[in-house]
């Protein structure tokens, strides 16, 4: 392929980032109080800094986000907002990572990873279609490798939540029957636990102290899972609070109750190993046993018949 020819696509790839960001730079005017409001606290911050010791993050990095958080937020529908919420919420909500935060990362990385895959594209193959679908291939992967991610780490952290849970319980179980009341329980939770259930106490409790109901609080915690267990121990801890039943009660038979549903599904992992991997053994392990004890023979008689 002709070198000017490369560099030809190469600056149209150049054109078409830069367009980008004279276009995609004009945030819309209805969310501009929202925007606002979550800046407050990065703008006392950044309010007296002079722009040369500021990072090179700072100076460019943000910026240029900000341009192309147009896009992502252009291609990325009400609906479709609402689901990476719930994705996040199903994650944990990490502090760094907004909603907006997220989309406006989804059209940088359609962007940059885009050009990348246009330029992968002209480097193996070569050609205008080679071009054309690599850089096609990159903006999805771009625009969809958030989602993925947030995806992936939701579900390791639910997996999590149902690990833990039974362990979670037991503690509130002991501490009820110790004497304290269902609020300490949950801060010895909060205050001694690991992981996302200690995370989810503390989530709780800081509900509660800022005037939210406790029947709410616990329900916002079922609806922030996709955990039945944890859903199950929601449910029952506000009808009991409903109902008047002692707390103590609920708790040691909720306890039980996710110890044998933690036995039944670890008996359940172990039944469906054999099957897992039939696979891999047929594939991967036969083939070479094949070779070892047939392949001597197999030359032999190539031998004998070609002599």
């Amino acid at each position: 392929m002709p070198v000017l020819f490369v560099f030809a696509l190469g600056g149209i790839s150049l054109a078409a980032v830069f367009g980008v960001l004279a276009f995609a730079g004009g945030d819309p005017g209805r969310g501009g109080i929202s925007r606002s409001l979550q800046n407050i606290e990065q703008g006392y911050s950044l309010a007296f800094v002079p722009t040369r010791d500021r990072s090179f993050a700072e100076r460019v990095g943000a910026p240029l986000e900000a341009r192309l958080g147009g896009l992502g937020r252009a291609l990325t529908p009400t609906a479709a907002a609402a689901r990476l919420q719930r994705q996040l919420d199903l994650a944990g909500n990490p502090v760094a990572w907004p909603v907006s935060r997220v989309v406006a990362v989804k059209g940088v990385a359609l962007v940059f990873v885009g050009v990348l895959g246009g330029f992968l594209g002209l480097a193996y193959v070569g050609g205008v279609p080679a071009w054309l679908v690599g850089t096609a291939a990159g903006a999805l992967a771009g625009f969809f490798g958030p989602d993925l991610l947030i995806y992936n780490h939701s579900i390791k952290r639910q997996v999590e939540i149902r690990l833990s849970l039974p362990d979670v319980l037991d503690t509130l179980t002991i501490s009820v029957e110790a004497g304290l009341g269902f609020d300490a329980a949950l801060a010895q939770v909060a205050r001694n636990g690991k992981g996302p259930m200690a995370g989810e106490a503390a989530r709780v409790l800081q509900e509660m102290q800022i005037g939210r109901p406790r029947l709410e609080a616990i329900r916002s915690l079922a609806t922030r899972t996709t955990v039945d267990e944890l859903r199950t121990f929601a449910s029952a801890v506000a009808q009991a609070g409903e109902l008047g039943v002692p707390i103590a009660n609920v708790l040691r038979e909720q306890s039980k109750e996710m110890r044998i549903r933690r036995r039944q599904r670890a008996e359940e992992q172990a039944q469906k190993v054999p099957i897992k991997i039939l696979f891999p053994t047929l594939f991967c392990l036969f083939p070479a046993l094949f070779v070892v004890v047939i392949g001597p023979g197999v030359i032999s008689i190539v031998h004998a018949f070609s002599s």
